[in-house]
Order: structure tokens, then C-alpha cells, then sequence
């Protein structure tokens, strides 16, 4: 059996980053995480955290996070059922990318009452790693799995538009949209992840996956604001820029020719029953922004 206290400080330097940020947020000494942590260790015989500026668990560490949290959310589930009041409210860690975030998530999260939400955010071909390592609950990912000791729910298709302002594609576009051209215009990329430019560039027979040049700019809407100045072309998603193409702000590169990315909701088994609320929800949301899954999605 393992002290839940314990526990809690591991999961809260892991998270936090440093001994000092994991005491603040639990309200103790930082001298009281160490000794938790290293009487946690003494009982496992195993290093649990890498010390460093980050300080991160190890393998073993991750493992008793994960046994950490899903212990914490049965726990108040338990509680519910036989009338108790729960104390304090739950803190769901959940892997979510960006332009989902910009675009439905939001309102999934406040329509789920009573809950503290701790938010990961990284690519959608990426997010489905912090669900594999037990770091979150649950994910939207670009996955339809199947992950071990997961399940899979399809969300729909986030639709993209390759768009720029008219006055970029005068300048660069002048000539069309050429393979040469998309080599010399400046695109737009959210991260080193991102390979939404490149995956349209490829589809569109226009070059390589690696054929243009890209400023770097991790912002869903730093990508807007950055395509309606003129500073590059990208893949915005739809509802952030259905209102400046149909204004004549903004335009397509190729007009009718859309990106769509398939998401799913992932979600430990185990706790599946407890974060059922969340799982009505971002299914709810999903059908109000995102195209309907295709079969077989």
C-alpha cells in the first residue's frame, strides 16, 4: 500500500517541474516534498525522479502517477455512489492539440461541472504518447488506436484551409501556385510536430514534405493573425477563418481543395466511468464544430 501523500508529492514534482513550484502547489515545505519523495523511494527501491532543472520521473515514477491518479478519481467516484461529499474538486489532466483547443474544446470543458482541468497541450499525432505513459486521462489525438487499456471514440474531422492574405498571394502567387513558388513563399508552422504545410503541400503534388520555407509560430491564433498581415501562408482551421475568406480578407491557395484531420477521444479504461461527464461533453461539442466521422474513422 502507498502513502497517498507520498504519491501526491511525486506526481507534483513531475508536473511542476521542481521541488519548490510541487510545495506551493500543495501547500507544504519544499524539505517536506524531499523526504516524502525519498521515503517513497526507500520503500519502492527504486529512483523514482530524475533531479535536474526539469526534474521528471522515471519509467517507474510514471507508473505510480498513473496508479496516483486513477486511484484519486475512483476514489471520489466511490464517494458519490454511497452519498458522501467529496473533498475538494477532481483535477482531470487531459492531452489536447491546439487548433482543437482554439476551435471546441473550451466549451466542453465548462459544460463539466465541479472539475479542475490540468491541460497538456501538443501535436494531435503526438498526444496520444502522454496517454501511453499514463500522464493523462484522456486525449485528443489523431490516433484511432488501439492503445492498451484504452478506448477509442471518433470525434469527426477538424477541416483545414491552406489560406494567405490577397497581397501575399500578388506577390509570391503572382504566377500560380507552382511547386516553385511554394519553395519561395514563407509558410507557416506551428512546431517542429507539425506537418499539417507539409502533408498539403505533398497532397497537392506541389513538393516534398520538406520542400518550403516556414516561419515558426506556436499559436492557433498567431496563425490567423500572421496569414490576414501577410507574413506566410498556413493551414488555419475552417472556423477560425471561415468569416475573413468569405470577407475577402483572407484566401485559399487552392480553393476547394481542404485538409481534413480525423480526431479521436482516447481514454483510460479504468477510469472511464469517472470522467464519463467530460466524455458527453467533448463528444457534444465535437458535433457542433467537427465534420462527421467518415466510416471507418
Amino acid at each position: 500500500m502507498f502513502d497517498p501523500a507520498q504519491l501526491a508529492a511525486l506526481a507534483a514534482v513531475h508536473r511542476r517541474g521542481g521541488f519548490d513550484l510541487a510545495a506551493a502547489e500543495l501547500g507544504i515545505t519544499q524539505s517536506a516534498i524531499s523526504q516524502r519523495l525519498r521515503a517513497l523511494e526507500d520503500s519502492v527501491g527504486v529512483l523514482l525522479i530524475r533531479r535536474g532543472s526539469p526534474s521528471v520521473a522515471t519509467e517507474a515514477g510514471l507508473r505510480l502517477i498513473r496508479h496516483h491518479d486513477e486511484v484519486a478519481l475512483l476514489a471520489r467516484q466511490v464517494a458519490t455512489e454511497l452519498g458522501a461529499a467529496p473533498k475538494g474538486r477532481a483535477v482531470l489532466r487531459v492531452a489536447v492539440n491546439a487548433d482543437s483547443l482554439a476551435t471546441w474544446v473550451i466549451p466542453a470543458l465548462a459544460a463539466v461541472e465541479d472539475v479542475l482541468f490540468d491541460l497538456v497541450i501538443d501535436d494531435q499525432d503526438f498526444s496520444q504518447d502522454w496517454l501511453r505513459r499514463g500522464e493523462v486521462v484522456a486525449a485528443v489525438t489523431g490516433h484511432p488506436g488501439p492503445l492498451q487499456g484504452c478506448d477509442t471514440l471518433s470525434l469527426g474531422a477538424l477541416r483545414y484551409r491552406a489560406t494567405a492574405s490577397p497581397g501575399f498571394m500578388a506577390r509570391w502567387f503572382a504566377d500560380g501556385v507552382t511547386p516553385d513558388a511554394v519553395a519561395r513563399a514563407p509558410a507557416l508552422t506551428f512546431s517542429d510536430k507539425d506537418r499539417l504545410q507539409a502533408a498539403w503541400v505533398q497532397a497537392e503534388g506541389l513538393g516534398s514534405r520538406m520542400g518550403f520555407s516556414s516561419h515558426r509560430l506556436a499559436s492557433s491564433q498567431g496563425f490567423v493573425d500572421a496569414c490576414l498581415c501577410g507574413l506566410g501562408w498556413g493551414l488555419n482551421p475552417e472556423p477560425l477563418v471561415d468569416a475573413h475568406l468569405r470577407a475577402g480578407r483572407l484566401v485559399e491557395l487552392r480553393p476547394g481543395r481542404p485538409l481534413d484531420v480525423a480526431l479521436h477521444w482516447q481514454f483510460a479504461r479504468l477510469t472511464a466511468s469517472t470522467i464519463r461527464p467530460l466524455t458527453q461533453a467533448m463528444r457534444q461539442a465535437a458535433r457542433q464544430v467537427l465534420r462527421p466521422p467518415a466510416e471507418g474513422m
